[in-house]
């Protein structure tokens, strides 16, 4: 070969080289940040007085969504996310035990892909930080055993099976929590790959150390040739209530007005930014609302837990913060699509009253015990205080809705959700109303990533998709989205179709809404429509034979 040719040939091949390269960059790089137990309205783009600048600054320079659905609770809500189809398809319909019945094993099943292994397959890189709580826990043979281990006196190598780590389901890099609950200064089943982490700095918070390793990776992955896909899993605000002095100083006398106060305030915030209508979206009654704040004897205690409830998300909001930054100073932030939603409304759950054990310490590493503070004496925040916001303030982070996490009345299941692309998104700052579900993040992904979505994978039939892409959206069309959706987690459960809702909390009748209407659920329609009540019963019932809800464990 002469070196005339020579040359023009290896001039060709940069081309093409060139030219994949550009093609591969042309795609987003993608970021999925996920709260766990956020209110639908704590944020302050969704009407919260709760300091949360960057997370605002997304909203304003992209998209809200006021009709985005998650599953009600942690595990079913990641799995959804994760596969693309509903969780109990994905092997998750109740918690991590495994409970031998096709829809309830706890795990991820080999029948799903995740984001992390289609994204990779199409030569994103993938890596992720923070809470898995996709797989089946791994406990000691008896309580004590298992609070010594959760008390960081003994080791062991293993918090899932391995094959069930995020490092085997697409994600090349991970730090973070294999179970779901976490001591935010000293958490358990912290792994670094699949290494267990079993010792971490005296001055480590847990929120901190996932935006940090998130810095890391963006530093690493960013503009090396090929996009890549980060799921950030925070652990804020969920229980324990855990934060740093200087963040709950910031909201020392907010919360002391009391629930009805600042659940009015955001109610008329939501009403000016637009994301609510008052007319079809009336203020729901308040939780309780016979107790009047004035009266409270705990008034004190239940301010200062509100308190460290917004001191952990606005911890969480300056890591995400720094995200951003890292993303802007590697020169991808314009091309990057960053999503942020959360698991599920926020916990009405009294955490202190489930006491030591499971996933839950008795003791610091230093021998120092932990009170769960039942009688609401001991005061929320450091790491010897095991405590939750309560149903009250549960209600109040999820205005203006009923109820909270585990039911499937719109308290449990809406969620905020925020979509930031400066080079994909065309209207800048809007609301769409678009019917959306989690499960709707692998159908736009793949489709973003010019990814495909596997008919089988790694020798197992894939179920099919059932998510929609959201991509028309983020194009300025689109606005329909799912025509049906359908939910049940423990006995809760819903239908929803075109004007009407039907929905049921645990061991109580159906209630039918007609949610174009009603969106805050007020005005049980059920005696009135038998006929509706009839035929939405009986596609939830074809839902649930179709989708591995039933046979229940």
């Amino acid at each position: 070969m002469n070196c005339k040719l020579r040359n023009l040939l290896l001039l060709c091949t940069g081309c093409l080289l060139a030219a994949g390269t550009a093609a591969a960059q042309q795609r987003p790089n993608i970021v999925l940040i996920m709260a766990d137990d956020l209110g639908y309205s704590d944020l302050g783009c969704y009407g919260g007085e709760i300091q949360t600048p960057h997370l605002d600054s997304l909203a304003a320079n992209g998209l809200r969504f006021s009709r985005f659905y998650n599953t009600s609770r942690c595990c079913p809500t990641r799995a959804a996310l994760l596969t693309g189809v509903y969780n109990h398809q994905a092997g998750i319909g109740q918690m991590t035990t495994d409970r031998q019945l096709p829809g309830y094993r706890g795990a991820l099943s080999a029948n799903t892909v995740t984001l992390a292994e289609v994204l990779k397959a199409a030569g994103y890189r993938t890596a992720m930080v923070g809470k898995w709580h996709v797989s089946n826990t791994i406990e000691q043979n008896t309580k004590e055993a298992q609070l010594q281990w959760l008390n960081h006196q003994t080791e062991h190598p293993l918090f899932s099976p391995l094959a069930q780590y995020p490092t085997n389901r697409g994600f090349e890099k991970y730090y973070g929590n294999i179970w779901g609950v976490v001591d935010f200064f000293d958490p358990f089943s912290l792994v670094s790959g699949t290494q267990p982490v079993t010792k971490v700095p005296a001055n480590y918070y847990h929120t901190d150390a996932i935006h940090d390793t998130a810095v890391s990776y963006i530093r690493e992955l960013a503009g090396k040739g090929s996009p890549f896909f980060l799921y950030i899993a925070e652990t804020a605000p969920h229980w324990p209530l855990h934060a740093l002095p200087e963040d709950i100083q910031k909201y020392e006398g907010t919360y002391r007005q009391g629930w009805d106060a600042i659940r009015e305030a955001r109610y008329r915030k939501m009403t000016s930014l637009g994301l609510i209508n008052p007319a079809t979206a009336p203020l729901s009654p308040r939780q309780d609302s016979s107790q009047q704040w004035q009266n409270n004897p705990h008034r004190e205690w239940d301010a200062r837990a509100m308190a460290v409830h917004a001191a952990m998300v606005d911890r969480m909001d300056q890591g995400i913060g720094r995200v951003v930054n890292a993303l802007r100073q590697a020169g991808v932030l314009e091309n990057t699509l960053i999503v942020f939603l959360s698991d599920n409304g926020a916990s009405p759950e009294d955490a202190a009253r489930y006491g030591p054990g499971f996933d839950r310490p008795g003791a610091t590493r230093g021998g120092q015990a932990i009170s769960y503070p039942v009688e609401k004496d001991v005061m929320p925040g450091p790491q010897t205080s095991f405590a939750s916001i309560g149903p009250v303030w549960a209600n109040v982070a999820n205005t203006p809705y009923r109820y909270a996490k585990a039911d499937s009345y719109e308290g449990g299941i809406r969620t905020p959700m925020i979509a930031f692309w400066p080079k994909g998104i065309k209207t800048k700052g809007a609301i769409s109303g678009r019917l959306s579900h989690v499960m709707d993040f692998m159908a736009t992904f793949a489709e973003l990533a010019r990814a495909s979505y596997p008919a089988s994978y790694k020798g197992n039939a894939v179920k099919p998709l059932q998510g929609l892409s959201l991509a028309p959206v983020f194009r300025g069309s689109g606005e329909q989205g799912h025509p049906a959706l359908f939910n049940e987690h423990m006995g809760a459960k819903y239908a929803r179709a075109g004007e009407w809702k039907l929905v049921a909390r645990r061991g109580e009748p159906w209630r039918l809404y007609r949610i174009s209407a009603d969106e805050t659920e007020l005005n049980n329609l059920a005696a009135q429509h038998p006929d509706v009540v009839k035929k939405l019963e009986e596609r939830w019932q074809q839902w649930a034979e179709q989708n591995q809800v039933l046979p229940k464990p």
